[in-house]
């Protein structure tokens, strides 16, 4: 990955951070800004065809078209020095932060549903740094995924295990506004976790009942594995503190699949939800062609108005 220098934030200001009061050619053609009705967050990688794979770069290059937010898994395990980088752009740039994975998952055993105080304390500690990272990079919310069946419990001892330590989570969190957001994932991408449906993931919340414990709905994963997808958002929506975007088949961008992205985006806005929506997919076209259709699909499925 190529980094530009940071060797004063004069410079970061006057190079990195410029921003562009006209539409600007990216080496292809004209791309007019659009005024887009939700925050969709895309992540790094997405536009790397029109401007390569400095962060920097690809963050302006979002800012340009007019994405107001922006999501990174991977920010944890950054360079502090990029993600202050980074964090500066994003202020300078008006663009929010979303999700981070908070986190070591493991996908293939048991950890938080054991209730083994080892996996407990891992756990927590990474909430502890996480909280480092949210300061650092303007984060609200982080992700959290609970892991592996135990095989070994009852499935109701497991919940209370995974309550128990979100509570303890929970309690690192709240007196830094932080939030951590529980994802559901589908049974054929991710077969044998514990938390699999929105029902469940809003028990759950309902049971930690602290404001830094909320749902993530992706809806790529959910219409996989419940379907019903805008009574289940309406069902949960007390406890939906954000939402992620793939169509279903290929988790690619809207209109690639079978998911009426327009009107699910249309009710959420009509609830009034102004936080983030990460766009958690691939391009369902490589190259730049690929970037150009994505920007094109999301400019359709936010004319809901």
């Amino acid at each position: 990955m190529q980094r530009r220098d940071f060797n004063s934030l004069i410079g970061l200001s006057s190079i990195g951070l410029m921003s562009y009061a006209t539409p600007i050619s990216h080496n292809r053609k004209i791309i007019k800004k659009h005024n887009f009705n939700l925050n969709y967050a895309p992540h790094l990688g997405m536009f790397k065809h029109h401007v390569g794979n400095d962060p920097i770069d690809q963050l302006n290059f979002m800012a340009d078209i007019g994405f107001k937010a922006f999501e990174d898994n991977d920010m944890r395990n950054r360079d502090v020095s990029l993600q202050k980088k980074m964090s500066i752009t994003m202020q300078k740039r008006d663009i929010k932060m979303g999700v981070f994975v908070a986190h070591q998952i493991y996908w293939n055993k048991p950890t938080l549903t054991t209730g083994k105080k080892k996996y407990i304390d891992e756990f927590l500690n990474y909430i502890q740094k996480a909280v480092d990272v949210a300061k650092i990079v303007n984060a609200k919310w982080i992700t959290v995924v609970p892991g592996h069946l135990d095989l070994r419990q009852n499935v109701a001892y497991q919940t209370s295990n995974v309550v128990e330590v979100l509570k303890k989570a929970s309690g690192i969190l709240e007196p830094h506004g932080l939030v951590m957001v529980l994802e559901p994932l589908n049974f054929r991408d991710h077969p044998g976790l514990f938390l699999t449906k929105s029902p469940q993931a809003y028990e759950i919340c309902k049971t930690v009942n602290s404001p830094s414990c909320k749902i993530l709905f992706d809806i790529y994963h959910q219409q996989i594995q419940e379907g019903n997808l805008i009574p289940n958002i309406e069902k949960c929506w007390d406890e939906i503190g954000y939402f992620q975007i793939g169509d279903n088949p290929g988790r690619k961008e809207p209109n690639s699949g079978e998911i009426n992205y327009r009107n699910i985006f249309k009710y959420i806005h009509s609830r009034g939800f102004n936080g983030i929506l990460g766009m958690e997919h691939g391009n369902s076209k490589r190259g730049k062609e690929g970037e150009e259709l994505l920007i094109s699909a999301y400019k359709n499925v936010d004319n809901f108005i």
